[in-house]
């Protein structure tokens, strides 16, 4: 952690204890799998994987309680680590959710977002918002401005705004309450590591160069292209309108899957999961 800006964009060399080779590329990207393996690992306490998508982490609120000395600290290191990869071409181990890729880019986020953390959440939120649509009291829900977070079992209730457990949330400020709750979920609960991890990788990566790329394709040149389980993904797709009967054995489903299977290559089976699905 006490190199300078300068020093992390040097070329590196990479060395094993006990162990000959040399760096013709092989070591660096070996080095860089092996050590984002470990950071990513949920059994570190640092990460977790997302509640909607088993394959992508998110940060773990908690987790101070598996390093409560030193957490901060290696995610600022594992921010250095990906703006390094990123420097030198190399990629790591562990795709982000989606939203974090557009935290690091300065995007905003927006609700859809929710879903892909936590699709049940989502869902009753929407809930929500159709109650008061059809005119429904709200208040009926008991509802306040606060949130209620479970760590080891134990239950804490954080507010959403000041006084916000004597805030009853009404059809009238019911926007409000799910801006608020959407922002903590998203970000207030993970800004301490996140910001971490942000000053770490803007310390290899300056924050304007950053604007050639969105956050698909950050994502992209960050992990590299995935190894896309056609049939996986042919037997989840849900078909509606006048493919909802016969599903993939509709003559043009068929037509398509061939064309997906036969002639597209792993960077456009990649870029077409992502636009029809946004991970």
């Amino acid at each position: 952690m006490a190199l300078s800006r300068a020093d992390l964009r040097m070329i590196w060399r990479f060395e094993f204890l006990g162990e000959q080779g040399i760096d013709a590329g092989g070591l660096a990207r070996e080095w860089f799998q092996l050590v984002t393996d470990q950071i990513f690992d949920p059994d570190s306490g640092l990460w977790r994987s997302s509640v909607a998508n088993q394959m992508c982490m998110t940060v773990n609120p908690a987790s101070e309680l598996s390093c409560p000395e030193d957490h901060l600290i290696y995610f600022r290191f594992l921010g250095r680590v990906m703006g390094k990869a990123l420097f030198d071409r190399q990629l790591i181990s562990g795709h982000m959710v989606q939203h974090l890729y557009k935290h690091i880019l300065g995007w905003p986020v927006t609700f859809d977002d929710l879903e892909m953390v936590d699709a049940e959440f989502h869902k009753s939120m929407l809930q929500l918002l159709a109650m008061a649509s059809s005119e429904e009291d709200v208040t009926n829900m008991c509802l306040d401005f606060t949130y209620t977070e479970e760590t080891l079992g134990i239950k804490t209730h954080v507010d959403l705004v000041s006084d916000g457990s004597n805030k009853e949330v009404t059809n009238e400020n019911l926007l409000e309450y799910l801006e608020l709750i959407c922002k903590y979920r998203l970000l207030e609960r993970i800004k301490p590591q996140f910001n971490e991890l942000l000053l770490g990788f803007f310390d290899v990566i300056p924050e304007p160069l950053l604007t050639i790329f969105d956050y698909q394709e950050l994502e992209l040149v960050l992990c590299g292209l995935p190894k896309i389980d056609l049939d996986d993904w042919k037997q989840n797709t849900n078909y509606v309108g006048s493919f909802a009967s016969t599903k993939a054995k509709h003559r043009v489903c068929t037509w398509f899957w061939e064309i997906v299977r036969d002639d597209f290559d792993q960077e456009m089976k990649a870029r077409l999961l992502q636009f029809v699905t946004g991970t």
